[in-house]
């Protein structure tokens, strides 16, 4: 006889939607900008993809063997790890930065904790920050699009950073992708159709990544150059890795918190100090650095925005 009477721990009730199958439909929303990326600078961004893919699947394969723990390479996890690192790169970058990186992002971002579901910091980030702090020299020689044979060219945000201004690059250009700067972040159009499809998926919600866009538009526009309220908020908006860190990074289920008040104070967060960087610090892009600063930040707003208890009661105590 079957039994229909089984008492479990929660959740109760299932979506029908597993981890490995997420983690898959993630890959497949970055298709369409890393295809961007290998129309705008050509086959050396999909030579560098698929080194930093096969390095971190490589690296999660063996340090999951050397610590007796089961291969789950097959999950997607690693090669969404690999992929975004690439996707932080320059199109001209030596073909062992991307192994070094995807490398060290499993390793020490990653397996270190634990793996999947424990690390505290996005693997991706931990490894651009890495390869920025080792080899800046690499990781900020940039090719205009289709322009394989120099490496002169400076993104918009360093020439804003510098004093200058690309006059010739006009909103569209830098909405399409025509500009230099990293394969996976030049294209906010590609971008924003892998977000979309996530978004309507129900695979990530809107909180973090649209309050992080607004914040830096927002506070772009009140400190600007020639006063307050002077600056360009759209101009920060489309330049650098902001859409990308957004929806794809920032949104990371691990390393977020929990509740959706607590996503809005996330996004808060890296929106200033994504901002404050810009405008003030020594690098012309921060977004890198202010999401895991916000990741470093997530257990604290978990701590202080969690959801009450179902069917407890808020007692008001009078004085």
């Amino acid at each position: 006889m079957k039994n229909n009477l089984i008492v479990s721990v929660s959740p109760h009730l299932h979506k029908g939607e597993s981890v490995r199958m997420i983690m898959w439909m993630v890959v497949l929303s970055l298709v369409p900008a890393g295809a961007a990326g290998v129309f705008f600078f050509g086959m050396d961004a999909l030579w560098l993809m698929a080194l930093g893919v096969l390095s971190a699947v490589a690296t999660e394969a063996v340090l999951q063997k050397a610590a007796g723990r089961k291969i789950s390479i097959l999950d997607g996890s690693a090669v969404i790890t690999g992929l975004l690192l690439a996707f932080n790169l320059p199109p001209k970058a030596p073909f062992w930065i991307p192994i070094v990186g995807s490398v060290f992002a499993v390793a020490i971002g990653k397996q270190i904790f634990g793996g999947l579901g424990q690390n505290i910091f996005n693997p991706a980030l931990v490894g651009r920050v890495f390869l920025m702090a080792s080899w800046p020299k690499y990781m900020t020689a940039f090719t205009r699009p289709m322009s394989y044979d120099a490496v002169t060219s400076a993104t918009p945000l360093a020439m804003l950073k510098g004093g200058g201004y690309l006059a010739h690059t006009s909103y569209l250009d830098l909405f399409l992708g025509k500009r230099g700067g990293c394969i996976g972040e030049v294209s906010a159009a590609a971008l924003l159709v892998g977000a979309l499809f996530l978004l309507m998926r129900g695979y990530i919600f809107w909180q973090i990544p649209v309050i992080y866009v607004l914040t830096v538009g927002v506070f772009t526009c009140i400190f600007g150059p020639q006063g307050y309220f002077s600056g360009d908020w759209l101009f920060h908006i489309l330049s650098g890795g902001l859409i990308l860190g957004a929806f794809f990074m920032a949104t990371d289920y691990v390393t977020s918190p929990l509740t959706r008040k607590g996503q809005v104070l996330f996004g808060v967060g890296c929106g200033v100090l994504t901002s404050v960087i810009r405008l003030w610090g020594g690098y012309p892009e921060g977004v890198s650095y202010a999401i895991l600063m916000m990741n470093a930040a997530t257990p604290i707003i978990d701590r202080y925005t969690k959801n009450r208890v179902y069917g407890s009661l808020k007692l008001k105590v009078k004085s």
